[in-house]
């Protein structure tokens, strides 16, 4: 079974949301998809019931604080457990490179060298390019550029007995990646906030989607499952039955609007 467990799904603005981050599991290991921005990773993942000491492969979107910062905290437990003899196995962190120099250069200013020495030791870190593929826990990624208005920011795609997984990051996704999207079975997308509440939040000056947005271009594109994540947080409980029942206006497939620690299985190959 793979499926995913999301351990924040707020933008980098929330408080009660933790940020947009998720682990990818399956019977081969956990891969961590971005780290949130603090301490409260640590926390995520222990809630989850995820040992961090099983996470061997990290991907990091782009360098913005909401995906990144909780990276220098996962470093200093690895340093520790390797300092224990705990942790024997490498730890490879995927970026691109822009994300690459933001780590480093975050960690030498927050890390004491000895810390980074040891711990560098046992990290390998994998620059991606677009296009590249790699074999993480028995699943062949592709990973590329999604051509960002913003920061370099990665995306990744997969196939897994058949069911074809597409993650576009935090940004609008632009024009240029919508044949890596046709027909995908499950496509993780932003949503910054409702249509009626554009005027409040500006998503589109952010390079972020409305709901309506989103759930229309992934509607043409004719995915099966639509997970709007990466969203504003002031409609408290009622935030997932408002952002749902907004995409069912222009989506036709599923859609699927998960809470903070909620776990989507990807075994099923869910569609109306």
């Amino acid at each position: 079974m793979t499926k995913l467990i999301f351990l924040g799904v707020g933008n980098g603005g929330t408080e009660n949301l933790y940020n947009t981050c998720f682990v990818i599991q399956n019977k081969h290991g956990e891969f961590l998809i971005d780290a949130g921005g603090s301490i409260e990773i640590i926390k995520r993942l222990r809630i989850a019931n995820i040992n961090y000491r099983r996470i061997n492969d990290i991907f990091i979107s782009h360098s913005h604080t909401d995906h990144i910062l909780g990276l220098i905290w996962l470093i200093k437990l690895f340093y520790s457990d390797l300092g224990d003899g705990i942790k024997e196995d490498k730890v490879k962190i995927y970026c691109n490179d822009v994300v690459y120099e933001s780590i480093k250069g975050i960690a030498s200013y927050c890390l004491p060298k000895k810390l980074l020495d040891i711990a560098y030791n046992k990290i390998e870190f994998v620059i991606l390019n677009d296009g590249d593929k790699h074999i993480i826990n028995d699943i062949e990624y592709t990973f590329f550029d999604l051509q960002a208005k913003g920061t370099k920011q990665f995306g990744f795609e997969f196939i897994d007995n058949g069911i074809k997984f597409v993650f576009l990051g935090d940004e609008k996704v632009k024009p240029s990646i919508y044949p890596r999207i046709k027909n995908s079975d499950y496509v993780t997308h932003e949503a910054f906030c409702l249509e009626s509440e554009e005027n409040i939040f500006h998503a589109n000056e952010k390079n972020h989607s409305t709901v309506k947005n989103a759930s229309e271009i992934m509607n043409e594109l004719k995915v099966n499952n639509l997970i709007l994540y990466h969203t504003e947080e002031t409609h408290g409980q009622d935030r997932k039955r408002l952002y749902t029942e907004e995409g069912q206006k222009y989506f036709n497939g599923n859609i699927i609007v998960p809470d903070d620690l909620e776990t989507i299985d990807l075994t099923k190959k869910l569609h109306l």
